[in-house]
């Protein structure tokens, strides 16, 4: 049976105010080539909040645990009485600035990973910020393929970094080197390319709108024509059977595609 993915059906909640907690991970853990590892932690800090709730969703959805704030002063105190895996921080928040945050966090001898999200305009800030001890920076409007590209290149540093595999059948997915794998050969992809498929790996069976697509990788306010959807498919699709992967993307009229597993 097919199902429809439809972009924005899912709600989420901000987090804001919290005390500290015990830091306990996924019950289940992040199961990657028969190990155990706890999902990584992100603290989440943008003063719009249509963006943060945004932001906070698309790290769920890719296995992140996202704590999100909305003031650079909440942003210092979760930093302060949290251990993290990584920060993503606007640079302009009321109250404290996330150079202001980062400069505090830095001086008080915390070497969490920090990416800064930028106005295009805020050069000397970017500047200000990777001197202030920022590992990267990134500029609005983004695609979500860049931002957790950034982010996994981000974590890379920590010592307890491990790539995660997506499966499905006989398909593997690599999220650290963008590589889909069957039957002992490998084909690289593009970052679009990768997100597309992942979305389709991750629901096999599901029809998936193209306005999804086009929400999730090239940014909610992107004004990309609607038929790079098609390009991109068309290009795993020549991957897939370069493979010989026992799977096909099938193209269903007047409600998107599907990734369909041969049996």
């Amino acid at each position: 049976m097919l199902r429809t993915l439809i972009p924005g059906r899912q709600d989420t909640i901000i987090i804001q105010g919290k005390k500290r907690r015990e830091k306990s991970g996924h019950p289940l853990g992040n199961m990657t080539q028969g190990r155990r590892v706890e999902l990584m932690r992100l603290l989440v800090a943008e003063d719009d909040l249509k963006l943060l709730k945004s932001l906070k969703h698309i790290f769920e959805k890719n296995k992140y645990m996202v704590d999100a704030v909305s003031t650079g002063t909440e942003a210092l105190a979760y930093a302060e009485t949290e251990e993290y895996d990584g920060m993503v921080l606007d640079i302009m928040m009321p109250g404290l600035d996330g150079i202001a945050v980062l400069r505090s966090v830095r001086g008080q001898g915390i070497s969490t990973p920090a990416l800064f999200l930028t106005a295009k305009t805020e050069v000397d800030q970017r500047v200000e910020g990777l001197d202030a001890g920022a590992d990267d920076y990134l500029s609005k409007p983004f695609s979500t393929s860049e931002l957790l590209a950034r982010v996994r290149a981000m974590l890379r540093r920590k010592d307890n970094y491990v790539p995660d595999l997506l499966r499905a059948g006989e398909l593997v997915l690599n999220r650290s080197t963008y590589e889909l794998s069957c039957n002992g050969q490998t084909q690289a992809l593009s970052g679009r390319e990768f997100q597309i498929m992942e979305m389709l790996l991750q629901r096999p069976n599901f029809i998936i709108t193209t306005d999804a697509f086009m929400s999730h990788v090239w940014g909610w306010d992107s004004e990309v024509d609607v038929s790079v959807v098609w390009v991109h498919i068309s290009n795993l699709r020549k991957k897939l059977a370069a493979l010989k992967a026992p799977a096909t993307i099938r193209f269903v009229r007047n409600a998107g595609y599907t990734l369909e597993q041969e049996t």
